[in-house]
């Protein structure tokens, strides 16, 4: 070819050429580059006397064939992507089934492994699903509770109207504002987009022919159903509450008033009184909201029945508003501040606006902000759910390494027959995550069985929502997240054994004063023993409130609310209850005697500082107050407008009442009321109204003759409870026949008052225990691998002459420094934690040092017991048989 190509240059320089050589000759040449080199110096330095091509014809044909060098380049260059292009997908396809060859192969290798150490497996797969289970139901209930009130489609915009004011020398903050407030806000500022007033009602009767029954509802203004996302399934959001006598039903009781049949349309009794018109249908409320209604009706009504009040003074309807859109909660502040000094309303409070959206969980107001509420027990039992989680992942953690030299060997000839160790932490990853996946399956099936009894202690409607792909995507990301954590720590640990080490038998295991295992373990029951100390002081804290003398007897007491005819007919209600041997005493009160519905700051006395607001808990009666209650009169006499009419202007004092205004000897003495003077005819004892976790409050308890909430009744104690139901239940019936006999034990409700408290003692309780039972499941695993790794040595101990004793001890010994270095730190921990607790608590119980020592106490014998039955197993094993190979 290179003779050729010089041929061919030859013609050239002679002039002899055609033009097809020409083209021929410069393919050649860029076809072979180096040999274009050798030419171009050839024909740049020769010198021809008689020259038959110019140098510009040299020079344009040397350009040519630079050109067709550069076209050959690019060429070459499309050809090799194209070609890549072709092998990338081979490549990828191979390395996928490269992968998946291993995933199979890691899937094998993991279930021989699960088969091969089945009791090993079976304590990882059921300690990390009871973490799960425990962990999904806690998250069940937390994302439940941050769910509270966020599914309003204006939640940005709502607002609850707030008064505040320093009282007692603290700033305080309350909800209840004047029925006038809303209208007036609404017509005042251009700001606010709508404003509804809300009112409680729980003694309206619904009857619909035979059908008759007492629900609770609200009375609210025709904008409710607008400002929120409370959907009707029947009706016009409109006008369902533009009439006064138009009333909306949830499903559920439209469902009990009219069966299946549509109720729109159709009229019901309120009360026996009114005839109400069905406007809408509501979907039944979600299980995410602090609402709690049946039915709505138009606050209009509230005129009708003389529940109107209009003076700006008294606080008794909770105020929304409803912000237009651009408008903030600080405008809105600045706006609403002093709306009081343009009516007449009480000038020493400020009106503010709190949105909705946070109301359920930051709902506690400490010196002039929100600061906190349930979204404390939201954050604890998080923190509860990640540590139970993590309790198993230690589970895990500690057996997977414990059982290190099993798997050594293993290990070393994978190494050596050329196994990368991204190859092992990825077998090791995912014999982890496959644990993970059953435990998750067999855990999930736990919380199904679980959720029945769960659901009954957080008073809840809790669910599984299949259907939602969240489900599935976050259970996925759960599994992937457990299973890493839990296998990562195994996986690193186990392939980082070097082959030469592990198969000439050199290799040992980690030993020192302080390990990767030791400190797991120390976790582990630090944790578990934080969660018993909480548990405990818990529960003592209930007991230390249900201790507490409430001042007044709470057995054989029996309480009615006054509604419908009761008041009309309750002279002779009272005389036929007494002649019927059912009861011994009554009384009539405002509220029950262990609520407190009224308070009032507007009393003065001689001797109180000038502009210092004092609020006084407040009660009426008509006669035979303490003697029904069985309330100590510490001074002077009880109340009895029947015998002494003009009692209607005298009260009874609580002793912490009588404290606060100064008084040492209250009886005699006069104060002034907003509505005239009163008399101190007598102190009582102090009495747990309201909380029973607070102290106690100063209560006043005024005469009256009408206006009363409530009956209560103390039943003979000659005759049996449902003898003297039955007699009393015969009585209100005959004088109140369209209202159901309702009535309520005083100590039952009393009991209500620790439900919350209990609620949560018995959660932490449970998942104390769970977490205590997945740690000792550990404990008995890992002592389990400890005693079969020396096995020998125990062999060797046994022939020397150690006794079972010695060797139990033996074994038994640094599991037990352990679990005491976690109670040393466990314990200051939940004595912080507790001490925080119980500071919302002003009434409470003390942190006493028995609690600690009982804790450490039983995590030492529960360590112990768990601990010893492997060890005892190993010390009494005949050491001819550990030693038969030596």
């Amino acid at each position: 070819m290179e003779e050729h190509i010089w041929y061919l240059v030859e013609k050239f320089l002679a002039g002899d050429i055609t033009d097809a050589q020409v083209k021929e000759l410069q393919s050649l040449l860029a076809l072979y580059p180096d040999t274009f080199l050798l030419v171009k110096d050839f024909l740049i330095t020769y010198h021809d006397p008689d020259p038959q091509v110019t140098p510009k014809e040299i020079y344009a044909f040397f350009k040519q064939v630079d050109h067709l060098i550069y076209q050959n380049k690019l060429a070459e260059q499309r050809e090799q992507e194209h070609i890549a292009k072709r092998q990338i997908p081979q490549i990828f396809i191979t390395a996928i089934s490269r992968e998946l060859a291993m995933a199979v192969q890691f899937f094998k290798i993991a279930l021989r492994n699960l088969q091969r150490n089945r009791s090993i497996s079976t304590i990882n797969i059921t300690g990390l699903a009871v973490g799960i289970a425990s962990a999904v139901l806690i998250l069940l209930w937390v994302q439940n509770e941050l769910s509270y009130e966020q599914f309003h489609v204006n939640k940005d915009r709502l607002y609850l109207v707030f008064n505040k004011s320093k009282v007692d020398g603290e700033l305080r903050a309350w909800s209840a504002t004047p029925m006038p407030l809303a209208p007036a806000i609404k017509a005042d500022f251009s700001q606010v987009q709508d404003a509804v007033r809300i009112n409680w009602v729980g003694s309206f009767v619904l009857k619909n022919g035979d059908r008759k029954l007492e629900s609770q509802g609200f009375t609210t203004d025709p904008g409710f159903l607008k400002m929120f996302s409370y959907p009707l399934v029947e009706g016009n959001i409109n006008t369902a509450l533009k009439e006064t006598h138009s009333i909306v039903l949830t499903q559920k009781l439209a469902k009990k008033l009219f069966g299946n049949i549509s109720p729109v349309g159709k009229t019901i009794a309120v009360d026996s009184v009114k005839n109400f018109t069905v406007t809408g249908v509501l979907k039944d409320l979600p299980n995410n909201t602090e609402f709690n209604f049946e039915y709505l009706v138009p606050f209009e009504y509230m005129k009708e029945v003389h529940w109107f009040n209009e003076n700006w003074k008294s606080f008794n309807s909770q105020t929304y508003v409803l912000l237009k859109p651009g408008v903030t909660e600080a405008t809105a502040n600045k706006l609403f501040k002093n709306i009081y000094k343009t009516y007449p309303g009480d000038r020493r409070n400020d009106v503010f606006v709190y949105p909705m959206s946070k109301l359920w969980l930051y709902s506690n107001y400490e010196n002039g902000e929100f600061v906190g509420g349930r979204i404390n027990v939201v954050r604890l039992f998080t923190v509860i759910a990640l540590l139970i989680i993590l309790i198993a992942c230690i589970n895990y953690m500690n057996l997977g390494t414990a059982r290190s030299t099993r798997r050594a060997k293993e290990v070393g000839i994978r190494k050596v027959a050329g196994a990368e160790r991204s190859w092992l932490i990825k077998q090791f990853l995912g014999e982890s995550v496959l644990i993970t996946f059953a435990a998750t399956v067999i855990g999930l099936i736990m919380v199904q069985m679980a959720l029945p009894w769960f659901n009954g202690l957080v008073r809840k409607d809790l669910f599984l929502p299949y259907a939602d792909p969240y489900l599935w995507l976050g259970g996925i990301g759960f599994i992937l997240f457990t299973g890493i954590i839990a296998g990562s720590y195994p996986a690193f640990y186990l392939s980082g054994f070097k082959p030469i080490s592990v198969l000439k038998g050199t290799m040992h295991a980690v030993s020192g004063l302080v390990t990767p295992r030791k400190v797991l373990v120390v976790v582990q029951f630090t944790f578990a023993i934080a969660f018993i100390i909480s548990t405990t002081v818990i529960y003592r804290q209930i007991q230390y409130a249900q201790n507490r003398d409430t001042g007044y007897k709470v057995d054989n007491l029996v309480y009615i609310y006054q509604k419908g005819d009761i008041a009309k007919n309750y002279n002779a209600i009272h005389n036929e209850l007494m002649s019927s041997g059912a009861i011994s005493s009554i009384t009539r009160t405002s509220s029950p005697v262990l609520d407190n519905w009224s308070n009032n700051d507007t009393y003065e006395w001689k001797g109180k500082t000038p502009g210092v607001r004092l609020f006084f808990g407040e009660n009426s009666a008509d006669k035979n107050f303490t003697q029904t209650f069985g309330l100590p009169l510490l001074a002077g006499r009880d109340i009895d407008v029947a015998a002494n009419p003009t009692d209607t202007s005298a009260i009874l004092v609580t002793e912490q009442a009588a404290k606060v205004m100064g008084f040492k000897n209250p009886v005699g003495q006069t104060i002034k009321g907003w509505n005239g003077n009163f008399l101190i005819v007598g102190m009582v004892k102090n009495y747990v109204a309201a909380s029973p976790y607070i102290q106690s409050m100063p209560i006043i308890i005024k005469g009256a003759a009408r206006q009363f909430g409530t009956i209560t009744l103390k039943l003979n104690t000659q005759n049996t409870i449902a003898d003297n139901i039955n007699k009393i239940s015969t009585i209100f019936k005959r004088y109140n026949p369209d209202y159901p006999f309702d009535f309520k034990f005083l100590d039952e409700s009393y009991k209500i008052k620790f439900q919350e408290e209990k609620n949560t003692g018995q959660l932490v309780a449970v998942f104390a225990g769970l977490s205590i039972f997945i740690s000792c499941l550990g404990l008995f695993a890992l002592a389990a691998c400890m005693a079969e790794g020396r096995i020998k040595e125990i062999g060797i101990r046994k022939v020397l002459g150690a006794s079972v004793a010695r060797i139990t001890a033996l074994l038994t010994k640094d599991f037990l420094i352990l679990v005491l270095i976690s109670f040393v730190i466990a314990s200051p921990l939940a004595w912080w934690l507790m001490s925080k607790w119980l500071q919302d608590y002003p009434y409470h119980t003390n942190l006493s040092w028995w609690i600690f020592g009982l804790t450490g106490l039983g995590s030492v014998v529960i360590a112990f017991s768990t601990v010893s039955v492997q060890a005892i197993k190993a010390a009494i094993a005949n050491p001819v048989k550990s030693l038969k190979t030596e």
